[in-house]
């Protein structure tokens, strides 16, 4: 019995050993298995990540592959406007009112816009080219003209002067080198033209504000952005209305050789070496006994500062002016800067027609208004049917029916809606075919037009007329 025990004994003490020896091979098999796991874990951490980076980079492809499809678009969208405007401008139709040719033209998968500022309603978005004779120009409106801009301010005006003139002189509030070379980051004073309208803002007392208003994505309209107060980017008054800058009222562009419609050398009334040339026109114009007594009423010593002035001393009729005021000027330069076409110009721009009152500019509107599309009066003539003599000599200097420079506002937008580019162009149509002298990305402005044509593309879906018509918010 004895023995049996201690054999028992035995056993257990060899089985106790054996436990002890597996429990001690446990730690090395969890090691392993918690190793692995981590390891799985790195390779399908990895793995998200290489399939996430794939995504993003094939994201930043598409993106990068829309954007120069929407580049593209805005290229042959500028080549189809050099196109139309030629085309117009040769079978002599209107240039300003065809907005049918400018809207939601596809391109491949692609559109464009020529975006126009509605200057007469704030609620919806029209579409063409826009005259840039039909503005102020900043490099020759005098600062009485300059201070009727709607938001301009008496700093600005009279610094705007001191900008553009080639003098040191200080007008009265504004600003020369002296102002300029104290700033924060100082520059000289240019003392030369503006090159472009965002130039001004370098001038003393400019601001966007002044010269944006509430319209900072320059499409025209009243956006819900523009009209909350201070809840969202820009401030505003929450008014209702557009409360506009002067931006869409004023260039840098506008300019006509003086030369008549058919590219001859204008007849200057004020030179008394040109007097056989004029008789010679009146003769081949009217018959010679009427042309004689025309020139009889002309002074031989009498200056003139527009044909107007020379219209009211000759004793020429309404009609007979009409014929012969395109082979007339007053000046002896080869370019005209500055005039502004009375045809077409907004009653914002009119108004700062110097010695016109409100009264005066709702006339002059309705006046042009009668005239059928395409059938403009093609010279100055018919102010003085509207204005007194006064008011229309006070004011033909300043005025012109001819328009040779249009801009721009293209918008483009990629077939799937990821990216779009938005620029402005400036267009001389004294050459043939037009040429481009101004091409400036806007697309920092922000998408002009209705978001939800983006959003439909973004979906795949193609855009519809119901989508296409949506032009008011």
């Amino acid at each position: 019995m004895v023995h049996r025990a201690k054999r028992s004994d035995w056993g257990l003490r060899i089985a106790d050993c054996g436990l002890k020896r597996a429990r001690a091979g446990n730690p090395q098999s969890g090691t392993v298995l918690i190793v692995t796991i981590w390891v799985v874990l790195v390779l399908a951490g990895l793995a998200l990540v290489f399939a996430r980076s794939i995504r993003v980079t094939a994201a930043v492809s598409a993106n990068h592959i829309a954007s120069l499809q929407a580049e593209s678009i805005a290229a042959g969208a500028l080549e189809y406007v050099v196109a139309k405007l030629a085309e117009q401008i040769e079978t002599q139709t209107s240039v300003t009112q065809t907005t049918d040719l400018y809207e939601a033209m596809q391109v491949g998968e692609g559109y464009f816009w020529i975006l126009h500022s509605n200057l007469e309603s704030d609620q919806e978005l029209t579409y063409g080219l826009t005259d840039e004779a039909g503005k102020i120009n900043l490099n020759t409106a005098s600062e009485e003209m300059l201070l009727n801009l709607p938001g301009m301010t008496a700093e600005l005006a009279a610094s705007i002067i001191d900008w553009r003139d080639t003098d040191s002189d200080v007008t009265a509030g504004g600003a020369e080198d002296e102002y300029y070379l104290l700033q924060a980051q100082p520059y000289h004073c240019k003392n030369g033209p503006f090159e472009t309208v965002a130039e001004i803002l370098l001038v003393k007392g400019a601001s966007e504000d002044l010269l944006y208003g509430e319209d900072t994505n320059l499409n025209g309209i009243l956006d819900p952005q523009e009209n909350d107060g201070d809840e969202s980017e820009p401030p505003d008054n929450a008014n209702g209305q557009l409360d506009r800058g002067f931006y869409d009222y004023v260039t840098v562009y506008s300019t006509e050789a003086n030369v008549d419609s058919s590219g001859s050398t204008r007849i200057n009334v004020g030179d008394a070496s040109a007097r056989s040339d004029l008789q010679t026109l009146l003769q081949e114009t009217f018959k010679e006994e009427r042309a004689l007594e025309i020139m009889g009423n002309l002074s031989t010593t009498a200056t003139y500062n527009s044909i107007l002035n020379f219209y009211y001393s000759s004793r020429l009729t309404f009609e007979e002016f009409s014929k012969v005021a395109d082979r007339l000027t007053t000046s002896s330069e080869t370019t005209l800067p500055g005039l502004v076409n009375v045809n077409t110009a907004p009653k914002e721009v009119l108004m700062c027609l110097p010695g016109l009152e409100e009264k005066d500019v709702d006339d002059l509107l309705a006046y042009r208004g009668a005239y059928a599309l395409g059938e403009e009066p093609n010279s100055i003539a018919w102010v003085t049917e509207v204005l007194d003599q006064t008011k229309a000599t006070g004011i033909g200097q300043y005025i012109t029916v001819h328009s040779n420079q249009y801009s721009a506002d293209v918008v483009a937008l990629s077939g799937n809606g990821r990216a779009y580019q938005r620029y402005k162009a400036v267009l001389d149509t004294q050459q043939t075919p037009p040429r481009v002298t101004y091409w400036r990305a806007l697309t920092h402005f922000g998408w002009p037009l209705d978001t939800e044509i983006v959003a439909t593309l973004r979906t795949g879906k193609p855009l519809t007329d119901t989508v296409l018509s949506r032009s008011t918010y």
